[in-house]
């Protein structure tokens, strides 16, 4: 186990590359610093610094070393200063589980903002987890909010929600398509067009759900490959692969090589749920989820 004490005397001794300044900075004496320094590298089997006469410089595993050290104490010391706020009973800070669809859709990043522009200082940790760990970290009190995309079961005698906004499903097809500037497309254009699905890894029967929502709409997808992600498809839509639908949010910026279509016989969207403990709200996650919730009813003209 590392003991933080000998990493700020390592660090120390790393900046002034002696000793005897370093031993000044720290308020010691030398030998004890000096001792302290060949314990560590005693306990690491590992050579931190080449000494000589006059001075002590890092050797090259010294050198990464004292980079990741720094960042530790750095950590060490954002920890401390949030158990010492917890400990005075100050609002403490916020947890948030949340899927990708918060972030590109644009509300969990606009809401971060208003949330450090009300309470500076806050301290906010950020979970990437799919809904099923989401909901259990909301129920064993390790989450204070939730961005899914689905609301929790109905069952959960613990669970709020409320749906924030829903994202449409926009046709992507290669710039290049006979069907790109069509002044109109049917579902007939598309029965048997090559396809990108994209990947719902919330969903284990996301593919049955997308070629049973084309079905619905008229068309039957030849689904040619499957995209993880909505970035990766737009790639392969790029590149004259094939057609998908992508989310609203996802389509901005270069779009080089991407022809985008507005369906409207096609009402597919992607929804975002925000939920949460239905007690004990601290009065900063009740303030977080209020402005989540504004956030996405300002969404709901563009993704609604």
């Amino acid at each position: 186990m590392l003991d933080l004490r000998q990493l700020r005397y390592f660090v120390t001794v790393a900046e002034e590359e002696h000793v005897g300044r370093a031993a000044e900075r720290l308020h010691i004496s030398q030998s004890p610093l000096s001792r302290q320094i060949a314990q560590l590298e005693k306990n690491l089997g590992l050579t931190l610094f080449e000494r000589g006469q006059q001075r002590i410089r890092l050797t090259s595993d010294g050198r990464v070393f004292l980079a990741e050290a720094t960042a530790l104490l750095r950590h060490a010391g954002r920890l401390e200063n949030l158990g010492r706020r917890l400990g005075r009973g100050d609002e403490g800070g916020l947890c948030i589980g949340y899927v990708g669809d918060a972030m590109h859709t644009g509300l969990l990043p606009r809401a971060l903002r208003t949330l450090n522009e009300e309470r500076p200082g806050i301290h906010v940790a950020l979970y990437d987890l799919t809904a099923t760990q989401q909901f259990e970290g909301l129920r064993q009190r390790s989450l204070d909010i939730a961005l899914v995309p689905e609301a929790p079961p109905e069952s959960d005698p613990d669970l709020r929600s409320t749906l924030l906004l829903k994202d449409p499903l926009l046709l992507t097809m290669p710039s290049g398509h006979p069907l790109a500037d069509a002044a109109e497309i049917r579902p007939a254009d598309l029965d048997s067009q090559p396809w990108i699905a994209v990947q719902d890894s919330q969903d284990h029967v996301w593919r049955d759900d997308f070629v049973a929502a084309c079905a619905a709409a008229g068309f039957t997808p030849d689904i040619r490959f499957e995209a993880p992600e909505p970035l990766t498809a737009l790639g392969l839509v790029a590149s004259g692969l094939g057609n998908a639908f992508v989310q609203k949010s996802m389509l901005h910026g270069d779009l080089s090589g991407v022809a985008v279509r507005e369906l409207p016989w096609f009402q597919e969207s992607v929804p975002l749920w925000a939920a949460w403990h239905q007690t004990d709200l601290r009065p900063v996650v009740a303030s977080f989820r209020t402005t989540v919730l504004a956030t996405g009813a300002e969404d709901t003209g563009t993704h609604g």
